[in-house]
């Protein structure tokens, strides 16, 4: 069945054992789905019931293999849209997101982000949101808290995500920024801010940059991740 011209866009939620505190972000989605457009969720397999949480909250739950680039791949492939945006479980869309998405369907871009804002209410994490916009805004590179969307066809020429443990985003947003700058809006998704605060802001911040700098060095994703996972393991709270 053809898709009415309101059906543009498709929204897919990577998630895993995010049980707890998916309700009320899919809630938040309702409106999206009230004019027409869908919510998909790609489970990466978790053992929370995270699945059959997100289901009456959705048009479509799946259960795909752990890893965000998958499942974000596995939720493009049976997704109806002309429009994809990949949000992050943990992020929120703000209440004009489909006023703003409308004008980047109608406008010549290939794909695009949000400016981002974090949760906490600290001064210095309104700083470190201002300095992922200003770097997003200056290079053309988008991350995944930034909310990314991208036309089908685009995504589908370019192959999607390439199915890496950390830098996904960065990496497809390289390839994209190759073929036309971003759509950048300004009115901000709000992402929780539990990582910089559980694991501590600056050590989450050198964390971070340290990463994509040795990532730009030329580094393989598959350390990157260790390091990564072997730092938050060593440092949760």
């Amino acid at each position: 069945m053809a898709l009415e011209k309101t059906q543009w866009l498709s929204v897919i939620v990577p998630v895993w054992r995010e049980g707890a505190t998916l309700v009320p972000v899919l809630r938040a989605l309702a409106e999206l789905r009230a004019s027409g457009h869908e919510v998909i969720v790609v489970d990466g397999g978790s053992d929370d019931g995270s699945a059959e949480t997100a289901a009456p909250w959705c048009d479509r739950v799946l259960v795909a293999g752990k890893g965000r680039a998958h499942q974000m791949n596995a939720g493009a492939a049976v997704a109806r849209g002309e429009v994809l945006l990949f949000l992050h479980a943990d992020t929120r869309l703000p209440a004009t997101a489909l006023a703003d998405l409308s004008r980047f369907y109608h406008s010549d871009h290939g794909w695009g982000r949000f400016d981002v804002r974090l949760s906490g209410r600290r001064k210095l994490f309104r700083v470190i949101a201002w300095c992922m916009n200003r770097r997003s805004w200056l290079t053309g590179i988008a991350t995944g808290d930034q909310a990314m969307f991208v036309r089908r066809n685009l995504f589908e020429q370019l192959g999607g995500f390439t199915d890496m443990p950390l830098m996904e985003d960065i990496e497809l947003s390289r390839r994209l920024r190759n073929v036309t700058r971003p759509f950048c809006i300004a009115r901000p998704v709000m992402t929780n801010s539990r990582r910089w605060e559980q694991q501590g802001a600056w050590r989450t911040i050198w964390l971070m940059w340290t990463l994509r700098w040795r990532y730009w060095r030329g580094e393989s994703p598959d350390v990157l991740a260790k390091v990564y996972r072997s730092d938050v393991r060593n440092h949760s709270s």
